[in-house]
């Protein structure tokens, strides 16, 4: 791939808004200014560039924009901004007063190589503009002329689409247009728009800002689409209103960036517009397409095309790219995640449990991670049931490979938790299969394949359902979402099944800090918050092929034979979820992982936080495609029910559906393509 390092070669653009410091009725002084700007922007290899409403000769002129000294000189600016800025790359999107014939419009102006390719002018005004301007609806003109160019496309229906970058299809709105119920913008995302911009003029007021980030990213999200809002800032009259210079970015429901408010200088805010992800998620949403569909008839949009050159440099992202995508990494968001996803596990378990007429839940508990969240999901619902807790049988089955500290582990935790606990070895009767098969193992040689390995998870599974025929109770399941990704479970008889599986819709990432926080909160009490705590600093392993026998260390370490888990949840989020192709991914990865003192920490300690080199990134994801696309989906359709919690389900039902003898050769053959080293 060529400049794998250039965020350009995987479906971003990195856009900027700009908010200058202007000079009410001074088009010069502020066209200067928006030339300075415009320059800095390329440099910074920002390919589109937005200005507020009406910043060449200010927002706040009032009556001063019937002035023909003005006007004229307002057009002035324009012109030398053509000039200026001709040998400039970028699209640059400029504020400023326009007359057509003998009407006065708020427009947006679109310019490129100093040329115009085509001017937007406002569809809806609000109360104090309309004593200055006219609506779009006030003119049939679909062109006009200026600075010696003839038939500009003038007019709300414009869609400006970049012939040499796919999916870079932008729309324009002015100020208030995005504030009313059916904006212009939604009808130009249903028409192809993945970029909608609002270059705007509008004035400060207290608690403004905050209705104004849910409403654009409420619309960002409704349309699938990227917005960028820029508004008036400083320099602007203070006669009666203020301007606070608020920018922002919102992608698919997403704020990307914003300004700080009220800032005393001119301003650029940058950040990168993921156009495949836009695509990617119009494709999967087919109410979308249906809406498109039917509202194609409400309007026509004509197309004005350009072409635009992309840096060939290295250029990593400067927005967000979380590790951990499956959680939020704002701490208040983070903290009502988890609540919910605890609330919905519990909500699941107990419906269940009403529609098989089941009073008592089996398990196993390993003293591991899943098992202990599956444990105190159990406990809880017999809390909302109003039944004993003891209906939750819970059972140790120790064997080859057991760890004392994983077995006294899940004691603990039984007996914080006051449900049922027995143990059953299951050693003797593994024997007697191995033995019965003729495995050497059954004659005492230490041959450890997976043979033996499943043995074990096949009699404890095979043991917990008879078990639930003897109390006439559930089994309930404990594997994760990232094990079943990997297909990292014994498939029939095994841990791969269940009566109900309340952990199927959580990536381990998810259950780790989930159990955390479950500690942290004291929610099973303040004795199993200790456990938990313990259960959590333990390394994740199967321990299933025995160590050494003067060491209670376990023999296999999970993460050293299937790679980190932290890697595998980020691989398989933007693979399902978006369709990215490997290469994407892998440099998504490499901008998350490859400095762990940048980005969020998640809530996570010191201790806890990695980092990776390309080149093992490219090696686990190598795994992951294999694992995910090749070996494991015939697992994955013969799941047994659990809850969907967050986005992404592998459940064959209400989630990722696909063949189970599919070829993993084109995500493989695409994956070469990653370098090992920058």
């Amino acid at each position: 791939m060529h400049n794998f390092f250039n965020f350009y070669r995987h479906g971003f653009i990195r856009v900027a808004a700009a908010v200058p410091e202007v000079r009410v009725a001074d088009p010069a002084y502020n066209a200067a200014e928006t030339v300075r700007l415009a320059r800095q922007a390329a440099a910074e290899h920002a390919i589109l560039a937005v200005f507020p409403g009406l910043h060449l000769s200010a927002g706040s002129n009032e009556d001063l924009f019937h002035q023909q000294a003005l006007l004229e000189a307002t057009a002035a600016a324009i012109t030398e901004i053509m000039q200026k800025t001709a040998g400039l790359d970028p699209v640059f999107i400029l504020g400023a007063p326009f007359v057509v014939d003998s009407f006065l419009f708020n427009c947006a102006l679109i310019l490129q190589h100093g040329q115009l390719l085509g001017i937007v002018p406002q569809t809806y005004l609000p109360t104090g503009r309309a004593r200055q301007f006219r609506p779009a609806a006030a003119t049939s003109r679909t062109s006009v002329d200026f600075c010696g160019r003839r038939n500009i496309p003038f007019g709300t229906d414009l869609l400006f689409t970049a012939k040499n970058i796919p999916h870079f299809v932008f729309a324009v709105e002015l100020g208030e247009d995005m504030f009313v119920p059916v904006p212009p913008s939604a009808s130009a995302a249903l028409a192809g728009a993945t970029v909608l911009i609002n270059p705007a003029a509008s004035p400060a007021a207290a608690g403004s800002a905050g209705c104004r980030r849910t409403l654009i990213a409420a619309h960002a999200a409704r349309c699938l689409a990227a917005y960028l809002y820029v508004s008036a800032g400083c320099g602007e009259s203070t006669t009666d209103f203020t301007w606070d210079g608020h920018a922002l970015v919102a992608e698919s429901g997403e704020l990307l960036a914003e300004t700080e408010r009220f800032r005393p200088h001119s301003e650029l805010l940058y950040t990168e517009i993921d156009l495949e992800r836009l695509v990617q998620e119009r494709l999967r949403c087919h109410t979308f397409a249906e809406n498109a569909r039917l509202q194609a008839a409400a309007g026509h949009f004509r197309q004005v095309e350009f072409t635009v050159t992309t840096p060939e440099a290295q250029l990593l992202l400067s927005r967000p790219c979380p590790r951990f995508p499956y959680i939020p990494a704002d701490p208040e968001k983070r903290q009502k995640h988890f609540r919910d996803t605890y609330k919905m596990q519990i909500q699941g378990l107990t419906q269940r449990l009403r529609a098989a007429g089941r009073k008592k839940i089996v398990l196993g508990v390993s003293g591991g991670l899943d098992s202990a969240q599956a444990l105190v999901i159990a406990a809880k619902a017999m809390d909302q049931l109003e039944l004993p807790r003891e209906h939750v049988r819970a059972y140790t089955m120790p064997g080859f490979a057991t760890s004392d500290k994983t077995r006294k582990n899940a004691w603990k935790l039984i007996k914080a938790l006051g449900v049922y606990g027995e143990e059953i070895d299951i050693r003797s009767a593994s024997r007697q299969l191995l033995a019965d098969i003729g495995h050497p193992a059954g004659r005492g040689e230490a041959v450890y394949d997976v043979t033996f390995e499943n043995v074990q998870a096949g009699q404890r599974t095979a043991t917990l359902f008879r078990l639930a025929n003897l109390h006439g109770g559930l089994v309930l399941g404990t594997g994760d979402m990232s094990e079943l990704a990997l297909g990292w479970t014994t498939y029939g008889v095994g841990d791969h099944m269940s009566h109900y599986n309340v952990n199927a819709g959580i990536p381990k990432t998810l259950l780790q800090q989930l159990l955390r926080w479950e500690a942290e909160a004291g929610v099973a009490g303040e004795a199993a918050s200790q456990v938990l705590l313990d259960i959590l600093a333990t390394d994740i392993s199967p321990e299933l092929v025995p160590g050494r026998s003067d060491s209670d260390e376990p023999a296999q370490l999970t993460e050293e034979i299937i790679g980190p888990y932290e890697l595998h949840d980020f691989f398989l989020y933007y693979s399902s979820l978006f369709g990215f192709r490997p290469s994407k991914v892998a440099y998504l990865a490499y901008n998350a992982w490859h400095d762990k003192s940048s980005g969020s920490r998640h809530g996570l300690p010191e201790e806890k936080q990695r980092q990776y080199t390309l080149a093992q990134i490219k090696h686990w994801l190598q795994v992951f495609l294999r694992r995910f696309y090749a070996v494991s989906q015939f697992k994955r359709s013969a799941s047994p029910d659990g809850p969907m919690i967050g986005p992404g389900s592998l459940s064959p039902r209400s989630g990722w559906r696909a063949p189970s003898d599919a070829s993993a050769a084109p995500w493989l053959d695409e994956a070469e393509c990653i370098p090992d080293s920058q």
